[in-house]
């Protein structure tokens, strides 16, 4: 062969990265995922999540169906009897709360700690995968269980309530009617942006397994974790805090049930999810990376890691506790004020529009509001909110308005969101007549709403 044949030969490609097994590193991915996803179906916790899952809402809902009550705590409760899309809106502020953690415990906490408990790192690593292939599917692996229990809960929640109760239109945290077409959309749209938050419970959880590989710490972990930032959302007047929390990032949706959608709190919900997954993840895969599994097993940590990570975690809630009053204030009586005239205004004219009287419109309705708090300054979340609605109403003749000043108590949280409950002296009970004789929800009995603490 002469040398100019010899350099006209295309020069030979490099050889594909392959793990110790002799796969590539892509189909090394897949392997993992492929193996951790069985693994998952297979566990009875995850098959009994998935079930609960799938009947929980249908059961839920026929217990509320053969009873008069209402969640009314939750918003969006008393419309349960009303409108079918309340259903799954009250399945997803409970789950955001304490459901979604839990999921996301039982599903990740275990997942690399299970290795460790049954002593199968060196026979993964070595004739398997590398490290990298197998922190990657397992991720992968616990974020599709994780997004699949969302998707099975928010297509029963939503099939529960179309089926049990109907497709009737629902009330906005506007107090405006929202047709049914909306509400599907806005529904589903809720339960798709709760994924990002979820995905950062089960980093989380990832995280607390690789870390203690301890199974029950990273399944109870994550759970006390959420409780720890519930009980922060109710500390401070701050944002900057609240809005890191990821229980807050479940709270993003509420928004897009305004007159006017407002996406400033759903847009920080996203970038704050975003930075748990990022952190948690690549904190484990720091943890992971520097582990031995080719020596001998290391001695059992004493009583002086837990003692430290105690410690550690009480200075951290004691910090975030302090750090609960930083930033601007999202909850102040003039945006109470703002928001709930018009709520107000349109559930007056929804409430005479089902006892008949079609004749009231916003062109003779003026609603005059006035929100303080009994205690401290006006401003933060808490239960010690009142407002006074005056409704005048132009009528003929020599006296050109009447009027009935209503005092509401009003629960404000951290969020934006409040429940407003009046007397039933003075805007009627809970249910009334409307004019064909049905029993109907009195839209004024309580009144949701939200607005934008950003």
């Amino acid at each position: 062969m002469s040398a100019t044949e010899e350099l006209a030969r295309p020069a030979p490609s490099p050889p594909a990265l392959t793990s110790p097994s002799g796969m590539s590193t892509g189909v090394g991915v897949r392997s993992a995922y492929r193996t951790e996803r069985r693994k998952l179906a297979t566990q009875l916790p995850c098959r009994a999540l998935a079930l609960l899952c799938v009947l929980g809402p249908f059961a839920f809902t026929a217990i509320l169906t053969s009873q008069t009550g209402s969640p009314s705590d939750t918003i969006f409760g008393v419309w349960v009897h009303s409108s079918g899309f309340a259903i799954p809106l009250v399945v997803l502020a409970f789950a955001g709360s304490w459901g979604f953690p839990v999921l996301a415990g039982v599903l990740a906490g275990d997942i690399f700690s299970a290795e460790d408990r049954y002593g199968t790192w060196k026979t993964v690593l070595t004739r398997s995968c590398r490290r990298r292939e197998l922190f990657v599917g397992k991720v992968l692996a616990a974020a599709t269980f994780s997004a699949g229990l969302i998707a099975l809960l928010a297509a029963s929640s939503l099939a529960a309530g179309l089926l049990l109760v109907g497709d009737q239109s629902l009330v906005g945290l506007s107090g405006a009617l929202l047709a049914p077409g909306r509400c599907v959309v806005l529904v589903l749209t809720s339960w798709i942006v709760s994924v990002l938050p979820m995905l950062g419970f089960a980093s989380l959880a990832v995280l607390l397994s690789v870390a203690t590989r301890n199974g029950i710490v990273g399944v109870l972990g994550t759970i006390l974790a959420a409780l720890v930032m519930q009980l922060l959302a109710l500390v401070g007047t701050g944002t900057w805090v609240h809005g890191l929390l990821l229980t807050s990032a479940f709270d993003g949706w509420h928004g897009l049930f305004t007159t006017h959608p407002f996406y400033s709190q759903l847009l920080v919900a996203s970038i704050a999810s975003v930075a748990w997954i990022t952190a948690c993840l690549t904190a484990a895969w720091a943890i992971l990376r520097r582990r031995d599994f080719a020596g001998t097993p290391s001695r059992p940590p004493g009583w002086r890691a837990p003692l430290r990570a105690v410690v550690l975690s009480t200075a951290l809630i004691a910090v975030l506790v302090t750090a609960g009053s930083w930033g601007p204030t999202g909850v102040t009586a003039a945006r109470l004020t703002h928001s709930i005239a018009p709520t107000f205004s349109n559930l007056t004219l929804l409430q005479q529009r089902l006892v008949g009287r079609t004749g009231e419109t916003t062109a003779n309705l003026t609603i005059l509001a006035h929100c303080g708090r009994r205690s401290g300054t006006s401003r933060g979340p808490g239960d010690d909110w009142y407002c006074t609605v005056d409704a005048l109403i132009a009528q003929p003749g020599a006296v050109p308005f009447w009027g009935t000043p209503i005092t509401y108590d009003i629960s404000v949280k951290s969020n934006g969101c409040y429940k407003a409950e009046a007397p039933p002296t003075t805007v009627g009970n809970l249910l009334i007549r409307d004019s064909h004789g049905h029993q109907v929800v009195n839209p004024l009995a309580t009144i949701y709403g939200c607005f934008n603490t950003i």
